[in-house]
């Protein structure tokens, strides 16, 4: 079991990865686009939006509907 936890964890890592390249290479984006536009389930990237928001690398901002997200370091615009 503790394999497969450590198995779960390294993949959310890496969606991270993925959601940090993109978010580097894109600016900011909806929560819908990262969603849609990053290649992993809907979860894995929710997770790795938690990931690196846990470790400050990301802020999300939220105006009437629309949530974006975008590389702390970058700022969103």
């Amino acid at each position: 079991m503790i394999a497969h936890l450590n198995e779960d964890v390294n993949s959310i890592g890496n969606v991270a990865g993925q959601i940090w390249n993109y978010l580097n290479d894109q600016g900011a984006v909806t929560m819908t686009q990262l969603t849609r536009d990053v290649d992993a389930p809907r979860d894995a990237v929710m997770q790795g939006v938690g990931w690196l928001a846990r470790e400050g690398k990301v802020t999300i901002t939220k105006d009437a509907r629309v949530r974006r997200i975008c590389l702390t370091e970058n700022g969103c615009h």
